[in-house]
């Protein structure tokens, strides 16, 4: 029989935590829909254990669903974002959001066409405002996506496409003229608070997106003030509430995989 779900991927306990609030997420927001977690050999049997003692299911590929929104396991569920489940999609198409092309460090292993005028994150006007769609005449970034929310029809040979390409580059070549842009707020990116405030507002934020290296389970408090301290005081949040449910063990074990020292 055909599903629908919501797909992560967990290779490495140390993400455990972030599986954890992202589907705490998932049925705070009353999802219709299952947060599913696709393992690999890697995965120890402690995390394994986890898993199944909070019913969070554990697969192995993607046969036999009809659809489904992969999302990346560093991610916080803010608002119910079961629309995507409906979203008109061809066979052989994906829905994304767009990276952001902003480089606003300007690191030098960064494309050099990645600069604010070329990224699709500033043609959006406001926070309901629609990404702009891709054309010849493009800006290169606007045929980029940024793989953390993907929306797809997993036949074997999709499935096996996104599950085998990480590289974002690559998989946007695969995509291209074959991938929908979705609004920023289904992949709010952190940095997009900082970077584009003109389509920010924490409001309509779906699913938010800790990108960079620091994830917040790494830090409940950040040893200098940076600008995204807030955010990732969203994602402790929901970690408490979260392991409020978890049994004895479990417990002690996902917090063995947190920064407690300023816990309460």
């Amino acid at each position: 029989m055909s599903r629908k779900a919501f797909v992560t991927l967990l290779t490495k306990t140390s993400y455990l935590p972030g599986v954890l609030v992202l589907d705490h997420g998932l049925r705070a927001v009353e999802s219709k829909y299952p947060l599913v977690v696709m393992v690999t050999p890697t995965l120890g049997e402690d995390a394994r254990a986890v898993l199944d003692k909070c019913s969070i299911e554990i697969a192995f590929g993607l046969d036999g669903f009809e659809r489904v929104v992969l999302l990346d396991a560093d991610m916080l569920i803010k608002r119910n974002m079961d629309k995507l489940m409906e979203l008109p999609l061809k066979q052989d198409e994906i829905a994304a959001a767009h990276v952001c092309a902003c480089n606003p460090m300007k690191l030098v292993h960064y494309p050099q066409d990645w600069i604010p005028a070329n990224c699709a994150h500033t043609a959006v006007e406001g926070p309901l405002g629609l990404p702009p769609a891709w054309t010849p005449d493009s800006p290169r970034p606007y045929g980029q996506l940024n793989s953390g929310t993907v929306v797809l029809n997993p036949s074997p040979g999709l499935g096996r496409a996104i599950l085998c390409i990480s590289d974002q580059d690559l998989l946007s070549a695969f995509f291209k003229g074959k991938w929908k842009p979705l609004p920023w707020y289904y992949n709010a990116l952190k940095t997009l608070r900082v970077i584009h405030p003109q389509l920010w507002s924490d409001d309509e934020i779906r699913c938010l997106h800790y990108i960079l290296k620091d994830k917040p389970w790494e830090a409940r408090m950040p040893v200098v003030p940076g600008p995204y301290d807030e955010v990732h005081g969203w994602w402790w949040s929901d970690f408490d509430r979260m392991a409020l449910a978890l049994d004895s063990q479990s417990h002690n074990r996902v917090l063995s995989l947190v920064d407690t020292s300023k816990a309460n």
